[in-house]
């Protein structure tokens, strides 16, 4: 009994760990950048020994990588899979409230990605080349596709896949120019559903949804 609940506990200990170095990574990073950024100074915002820092990652190269792979597992599993059957307003409502949810409660996620693509996407060259290429090329021959049968106004799939996710993830990357410009101090939970609401109308009558 007690060998099946060590690994278990053991397993739960280092995912809290290892969740606790992403989180003060992230932060680290947009603050310092990838080369000001040290393991050390990791180690010292997530108030843990450089040691235990090298013991699950080894290096800041794979703290890196672990976050940018967080991020883009959350984009994922937030959108999900597009069902062709629910039609285009659906899919569209979907991605949209997706991608606005995590750039309001997820900034930092979508800081760091936005640095990384920005400085070159070093780090994430072969992702945009097979998997982020083929996921725009799949979710573009879906909306082509709703287009061709009439379902919606024809306008460019890419263009249009594009124009979501600046629009929804400019309220991550330009978090503190939008508070400055609003005169607040932080967002409200009610702003995600008024954000959600406007780019979703807004997007949809430019489709011919509404």
């Amino acid at each position: 009994m007690n060998d099946n609940k060590k690994p278990n506990k053991q397993g739960r200990i280092r995912e809290q760990s290892q969740e606790k170095i992403i989180v003060a990574a992230q932060e680290e990073f947009i603050l310092q950048g990838y080369k000001g950024s040290t393991v050390q100074s990791i180690a010292d915002r997530a108030g843990l020994p450089k040691a235990n820092i090298l013991y699950y990652f080894k290096n800041k190269e794979n703290i890196y990588h672990a976050v940018l792979e967080k991020t883009l597992n959350m984009w994922d599993e937030g959108i999900g899979d597009i069902d062709p059957d629910n039609g285009p307003k659906v899919a569209i409502e979907k991605f949209i409230a997706a991608k606005v949810k995590m750039s309001f409660h997820h900034p930092s996620a979508s800081k760091i990605y936005a640095m990384e693509i920005i400085q070159g996407a070093q780090h994430l060259k072969d992702f945009a080349r097979t998997y982020l290429r083929q996921w725009v090329r799949a979710k573009a021959k879906l909306f082509q596709q709703w287009i061709d049968n009439g379902e919606m106004k024809d306008v460019d799939p890419v263009s249009l896949i594009f124009l979501i996710w600046s629009s929804t993830q400019h309220y991550a990357d330009f978090e503190t120019q939008i508070l400055t410009i609003m005169n607040r101090a932080d967002y409200e939970e009610e702003d995600v559903e008024a954000v959600t609401k406007f780019l979703t109308d807004f997007i949809l009558r430019g489709c011919g949804l509404k």
